[in-house]
């Protein structure tokens, strides 16, 4: 949630307490940022000092320094260009499953609606671990909005290439996985895996990079995974610490341009062809 202070309004770009904090005129323009790691206020106007760290003081703990930016790189000049409306790096993992809880009680049942918080919880915790990535050099964005409703769970761009995650919430049932269908429990089959295909593939084309569809299976009492599904990748609550140990596909210049692409919100309202 942004805070405001004389005019100037402070807005979170990352995670909740990590990443940057950008300073807003109430036009959007950003005027300053501090980095949070670094422990760096960086100024784009002089006399605007004053103002920025009276907007920034609830956030300096700690030893600080204040400055004129470094050179920027693609990603900040991105990111300065940005309009706040349009940055999806705010989002919360389900972003758009509060939306739905919070504007859809009167008119959904019971049942669907412990469904949906049910698939809320699995993409929150999915979403937090995902988020403990960024230390490994991976950068995170969740809930993508795509033209005609549906939404990109979560969308992993890192050292080890871009993956688009659909969440499969396991409901303490066996889950079965199928080159087409995912099967939990005695439910319906659902068409997951062509979900996550097609969303990668979207996402391909408006990153212009190769993009690795995935199911992320949360709280199943048993997981089986059929042998002939080779081109989607399964992840599980626990076991995503091993992509914080791969590598090789992409360099940290090209990581960030990427994020700086996917969280554009234009970027995904692009028509594809």
């Amino acid at each position: 949630m942004a805070k405001t202070s004389r005019g100037l309004k402070v807005l979170p770009a990352g995670k909740l307490g990590r990443g940057r904090l950008y300073v807003n005129t109430p036009d959007g323009r950003s005027v300053a940022w501090f980095d949070r790691e670094t422990g760096r206020v960086s100024v784009l106007a002089e006399e605007q000092c004053e103002a920025v760290l009276a907007a920034l003081r609830p956030y300096l703990t700690g030893s600080y320094t204040v400055g004129p930016p470094p050179v920027p790189s693609r990603a900040d000049l991105v990111r300065l260009a940005l309009h706040p409306d349009d940055d999806l790096a705010p989002n919360r993992p389900g972003e758009a499953l509060l939306g739905e809880l919070e504007h859809g009680l009167g008119t959904t049942g019971a049942r669907a609606r412990h469904r949906l918080r049910q698939d809320l919880l699995a993409q929150q915790r999915m979403g937090a671990e995902f988020d403990e990535l960024e230390g490994a050099g991976w950068r995170v964005l969740h809930s993508i909005p795509l033209p005609g409703g549906g939404h990109i769970d979560h969308l992993l761009i890192g050292p080890a290439g871009v993956l688009c995650v659909r969440t499969v919430p396991g409901r303490r049932q066996r889950v079965q996985v199928g080159d087409l269908l995912v099967t939990v429990g005695r439910a319906e089959p659902r068409p997951d895996p062509r979900w996550a295909r097609r969303a990668a593939a979207r996402a391909s084309h408006a990153l212009t990079v190769a993009v690795t569809p995935a199911l992320a299976v949360v709280d199943a009492s048993r997981t089986d995974v059929t042998p002939t599904l080779r081109d989607i990748r399964i992840l599980r609550p626990g076991a995503t610490a091993a992509l914080s140990q791969e590598g090789g596909v992409l360099k940290p210049t090209e990581i960030d341009a990427l994020y700086a692409t996917a969280r554009d919100r234009t970027t995904w309202t692009t028509p594809t062809r």
